[in-house]
């Protein structure tokens, strides 16, 4: 397996360093737009090289792939690049793993109501062509999504007979202060990917639990409550959010609803309406003075990107624990597939950034949602999993999964609720 990973930022400098414990890849290229990035990525391991790439241009992606004989694109930047990376890797006949999905449109017309277009809508379009090339396309393996939906298949496989609702629910206790101690706002992921899911209308799944249903939105932030994460978390308010694994699990897993629900806290979403109210969300460029003479152009999402401190960097003055996991209800069963009654059921990945500073040198949630991909590729690489087409995770046994998981050192857990 020769990897080309596409993003030297916090989740693929994390990625690199979790790969490098292993043995199932023969060599790594690190590729950025920012070629110091890459550089520093790559140099933990000498089955690591560098490289620059254009992640806006498929052609880009393509001939990096030929170039180094690559037979896997794992994607660690942005979503909107999704596209461009997704068809560099197919045009050169090699898989694709992401983290997330082709970016949504909301409906023109009835936001809250009616869905536009879907995450990976896109991608699912063409899910054929990649079935007929004999190509994999997995998408969403990071945490959430991506372990989230590996839950969904356990429970569906081993712990239910019937699913009411497939509840992802991720919050944290996290808190990042300056030099002197105090608290500041420092968001421990991609603001531009947070502004993108927190204020884009929620996807909700309502079916009948043998497959069919359909999709609906609903305003941002809203049906709030109050969720008790373990661990030592504890109580955080959780808010309906944009996110994958809504339009991933119904595709594979029977439920009667599907949804996600993200512990942003009132001051994460104080400062995301503000943005909203003035504009600064867009990703549409505006003209502006530059500072030296003249104009340039950017978008304003951007900026409040760049303003901000990049998630990789907070490691050092971060605190607390993050947790990913999925709240299934429905009829539980037995060893045998009998029903047993009514569950209610978390399964859960908690991880603490004190631990992840120490053993690996990158912050928790970057960390956290770099495993899992690893995880993916080598089960991929060492046969475990195989399959053709556009996937997500929940078209995989879990099993091997989670049990690859626990030997990275990472443990998962089941909360009866």
């Amino acid at each position: 397996m020769r990897i080309l990973l596409v993003g030297a930022g916090g989740v693929g400098s994390a990625f690199a360093a979790i790969a490098a414990r292993r043995d199932f890849f023969e060599a790594i290229v690190v590729a950025d737009y920012d070629e110091a990035k890459a550089a520093a990525a790559a140099a933990i391991d000498e089955r690591y090289v560098e490289a620059r790439v254009d992640a806006s241009d498929a052609a880009s992606v393509t001939a990096l792939c030929r170039e180094h004989r690559i037979t896997h694109v794992m994607n660690a930047v942005d979503p909107v690049f999704d596209m461009s990376i997704f068809e560099g890797a197919f045009a050169a006949g090699a898989d694709y793993l992401d983290m997330a999905m082709s970016l949504s449109r909301p409906h023109p017309e009835s936001p809250y109501e009616q869905c536009g277009v879907k995450l990976g809508d896109e991608q699912f379009a063409v899910a054929g062509e990649w079935e007929q090339a004999g190509r994999l396309a997995l998408v969403g393996i990071g945490v959430e999504p991506g372990l989230s939906d590996v839950f969904a298949r356990y429970a569906s496989d081993h712990l239910f007979s019937e699913i009411d609702e497939l509840g992802t629910r991720d919050g944290a206790n996290l808190v990042v202060t300056d030099e002197d101690g105090n608290e500041v706002f420092a968001p421990s992921f991609s603001m531009w990917t947070t502004i993108e899911e927190c204020l884009n209308p929620p996807v909700i799944w309502a079916g009948d639990g043998t497959g069919k249903g359909e999709w609906h939105t609903t305003a941002p932030f809203s049906e709030p409550e109050v969720f008790d994460f373990p661990e030592g978390i504890g109580p955080v308010e959780c808010v309906n959010v944009e996110h994958e694994e809504v339009l991933l699990m119904p595709r594979w897993i029977n439920c009667k609803r599907a949804t996600f629900k993200y512990g942003l806290g009132d001051e994460f979403i104080t400062i995301l309406k503000v943005l909203h109210t003035l504009g600064l969300d867009s990703t549409e460029k505006i003209r502006v003075k530059a500072a030296s003479g003249g104009h340039c152009e950017v978008s304003p999402r951007d900026v409040v990107a760049a303003v901000l401190p990049d998630p990789a960097t907070v490691g050092p003055r971060m605190k607390g624990k993050t947790c990913a996991g999925l709240w299934v209800t429905g009829t539980g069963k037995d060893a045998h597939g009998s029903p047993t009654g009514p569950r209610s059921t978390y399964l859960y990945h908690v991880v603490d950034n004190e631990w992840t500073m120490a053993e690996y040198g990158h912050q928790c949630v970057v960390w956290q949602t770099a495993i899992n991909p690893v995880v993916a590729l080598e089960l991929l690489a060492t046969g475990v999993w195989s399959g053709a087409g556009v996937l997500g995770p929940e078209a995989f046994d879990a099993v091997p999964f989670l049990d690859l998981l626990t030997a990275y050192g990472s443990p998962w857990g089941i909360k009866e609720l």
